[in-house]
């Protein structure tokens, strides 16, 4: 089959692989589109390699058609559109992957649009409510929040009935925001997060922050927390190591979690199957009906990898992009 390899870091190219072998419990698909994560740009740079037995080829998500099924596996047929989640694999003509992460297409969602949906579903869902506990009434901030899991995050929240605030770093991003439904649009270029959060709540903050900052925001974050707030980290864009105030966890009685979702178990507590049921039972009759849908903000094709992984490095970009391997 073809599909990308980095040929060294930062060069990717089209070409022939050895198709993967299936496996019991495993489905294979034909892949339509691929989304692209932040995750895929540091393999690329050869700065995050698989886990292990994962395949080397880049690619987190995809949307395609179930070709062939191994023993082990029911509820899925050949022929049937799905979308999945991957341990990586997906910029590729098919990919093969555990029955467990695979999910049915949305009811409105194309085949190729439904290719968006995978991580930023499993990420905000396992993150926002199975971890930090998100519920009606609440407040939650999202840093990022024009990004593929920002506009996805935003979606979600408003669908369970709580408040949104998110942080973006261009005008035309917070309007998309706003849009989306949240209530709080902040620019971090030109105001203090903290303190418009403050401003906006009465002084009481956020009831959940959803990070993908890391270091940078760690302290500013417990700044912004509620009493009894959780802060979620789940990405190091500003470095991995803060110095963390305890005391001001220990007067809010605040949570810090950080979590990632690629090195996950297929199976067992808190694992991708796990994850990919709670999306399916809880997410995708928001999609169904409307309250939630894919924010795409460009399409490649394949073969077009690195350009479609320096616009999303770029920071120019709204919701996700796309890799469309076939029609």
């Amino acid at each position: 089959m073809h599909a990308i390899v980095a040929e060294s870091p930062g060069k990717l190219i089209w070409t022939e692989v050895p198709e993967r072998a299936l496996q019991p419990g495993e489905v294979r698909i034909d892949v339509v589109a691929a989304g692209i994560n932040r995750a895929d740009l540091l393999q690329a740079a050869g700065k995050y390699p698989p886990p292990k037995g994962a395949s080397e080829v880049m690619g987190l998500e995809v949307s395609g058609v179930i070709t062939e099924i191994a023993d082990r596996v029911s509820g899925w047929s050949v022929g049937q559109p799905v979308c999945a989640l991957l341990a990586g694999g997906g910029y590729a003509e098919n990919v093969t992957v555990p029955a467990g992460q695979v999910m049915p297409v949305p009811e409105s969602v194309e085949l190729a649009q439904a290719a968006a949906l995978p991580e930023v579903a499993c990420t905000v869902w396992s993150n926002v409510v199975m971890t930090a506990g998100l519920s009606a009434g609440e407040l939650l901030l999202v840093h990022g929040g024009a990004s593929g899991i920002g506009t996805h995050a935003i979606q979600v929240a408003n669908a369970l009935g709580c408040r949104v605030a998110v942080t973006a770093g261009s005008a035309n991003k917070l309007e998309l925001c706003t849009e989306l439904g949240a209530e709080v649009a902040i620019n971090y270029r030109e105001e203090d997060f903290v303190d418009r959060l403050r401003a906006e709540t009465d002084e009481t903050g956020a009831d959940v922050i959803l990070d993908i900052m890391g270091a940078a925001y760690l302290d500013r974050n417990i700044d912004a927390l509620a009493t009894g707030g959780r802060l979620v980290i789940i990405g190091m864009q500003g470095g991995a190591k803060a110095e963390l105030d305890i005391g001001k966890l220990l007067a809010k009685r605040a949570s810090v979690t950080a979590t990632a979702l690629r090195s996950r178990p297929v199976a067992g507590p808190g694992s991708k199957t796990d994850i990919v049921a709670e999306v399916v039972a809880n997410v995708w009759p928001m999609v169904a009906d409307g309250r939630v849908r894919p924010i795409i903000g460009a399409e490649f094709p394949v073969q077009e990898a690195k350009a479609a992984q320096e616009m999303l490095d770029s920071g120019e970009v709204s919701g996700k992009v796309l890799l469309r391997v076939q029609d």
